[in-house]
């Protein structure tokens, strides 16, 4: 099991392009699932097998989120000891993903991004450089960890596009509007520390995802926001305040970098509001 698991990572990891994260969450299901076996050679696993691992996870009250994902990696493990002709048949193909909701995210309305925006003043450095930030997480609708990983050379000051490394370390270019891309010329215009990333901090080194993080945070409090404001719900505005003005939900997953439809789909049940105005208006029996 213990050599079978380091090549399945291993394909993760330089075929499939999978993150770091995702790689370390499949090690852990898989090497929970390796202790279950205790032993037992993975070609003799049959499906009677999982289906008693599975008993024994929902006898510990998972969430349904936390089982869907161990059966996840699973299945996939199973299709690659399949595929590399380890095992003859694939056991994990006939277990069944629990159903899961999909939570709505939270989203700013356009007024309490703007006032957020807008909250950093202009007397230091780090100011400059917290308006910055703002202004690029709302306008590109880029992850927080594209975010921190943005280098100079990422931003098209002439073309208005920033180029961003996403999930599964696929790249793709954003388009970024007039004001973020002033606010970051400002800041890097002002800062005396010479680098190639776009955001540091104190010490001249790239921030982290939790430093961003903490600076929301402090605005945050400052403006008295009604709700709790992570990075990702810039990017959940971004998404849900493009469609309530019209964008084109393919347009709206091109620029998330979203693989499926399906994904970008949950931000139309945020726009519920639009389409009733948008009926009273076009319908004639409405």
């Amino acid at each position: 099991m213990k050599q079978h698991l380091a090549k399945f990572l291993s394909y993760l990891e330089i075929e499939k392009n999978y993150s770091r994260h995702t790689i370390l969450n499949y090690r852990l299901d898989l090497e929970e699932f390796a202790r279950f076996l205790r032993g037992t050679a993975i070609e003799t696993v049959a499906y009677v097998d999982l289906r008693r691992f599975l008993a024994q996870l929902k006898g510990r009250n998972l969430k349904p989120r936390t089982l869907a994902r161990k059966l996840s990696s699973l299945r996939s493990f199973f299709k690659f000891l399949q595929r590399e002709k380890i095992v003859k048949n694939n056991p994990a193909s006939l277990l069944v993903t629990p159903k899961l909701d999909k939570p709505l995210p939270h989203f700013l309305s356009e007024e309490e991004a703007v006032k957020i925006i807008e909250a950093p003043p202009s007397d230091k450095v780090s100011q400059w450089r917290d308006k910055a930030i703002f202004e690029t997480l709302y306008s590109t609708g880029i992850r927080v960890s594209e975010l921190v990983g943005l280098d100079v050379d990422d931003v098209d000051f002439i073309s208005n596009i920033v180029r961003v490394m996403g999930k599964g370390k696929k790249e793709r270019l954003v388009p970024i509007g007039d004001k973020a891309l002033d606010a970051i010329r400002e800041y890097i215009d002002r800062r005396k520390m010479e680098s190639e990333c776009v955001f540091l901090n104190k010490n001249g080194t790239r921030l982290t995802t939790r430093s961003i993080c903490d600076i929301i945070n402090k605005y945050v409090l400052q403006q008295a926001v009604a709700q709790h404001v992570t990075p990702h719900m810039f990017r959940h505005s971004f998404a849900t305040h493009l469609l309530n003005r019209g964008a084109d939900l393919r347009c709206v997953q091109e620029l998330l970098g979203h693989v499926n439809l399906s994904t970008t789909q949950i931000y139309t049940h945020l726009t519920t509001d639009k389409l009733k105005k948008v009926y009273d208006q076009a319908h004639p029996r409405a």
